[in-house]
């Protein structure tokens, strides 16, 4: 099976895009980090740092602390696909990340968005950096 072009874009590419989708919406970078650190299992620096050093969303995910283990209740069609559905495990962990930021962007709860939990965030430190 070829290799999916989006599992060779640069995560810092991505993230300002689901900022500005989120802050279109009333809500803020500090809510998306959240999210994403909640499935991804990255701190604050963690995050910031895949930012900076530019990795492709394949090494992103395969650095990734710990994809958390609520993520698999992340259900629901994004880019015409069922989530739950998808095969390619890496494929399936960026439509995750996708479908969170268009949660957080549609206004949902955060507990919610967070599958009633809020594990694996840094709140301290997301609120230090300034969101």
């Amino acid at each position: 099976m070829p290799r999916h072009r989006i599992f060779g874009v640069s995560f810092a590419s991505i993230h300002p895009l689901y900022v500005a989708k989120a802050e279109r919406k009333g809500r803020s970078r500090q809510e998306v980090d959240r999210v994403i650190c909640w499935l991804t299992g990255y701190d604050a620096a963690g995050l910031q740092q895949a930012v900076d050093a530019e990795v492709d969303l394949e090494t992103f995910f395969a650095q990734a602390p710990a994809v958390n283990p609520h993520a698999g209740e992340i259900t629901g069609v994004i880019c015409g696909h069922r989530v739950e559905e998808i095969d390619d495990p890496l494929m399936q962990r960026i439509r995750w990340m996708d479908k969170l930021v268009d949660e957080l962007a549609r206004g949902k709860k955060m507990t919610s968005i967070l599958r009633g939990g809020a594990e694996g965030t840094d709140e301290a430190a997301l609120s230090a950096r300034g969101g």
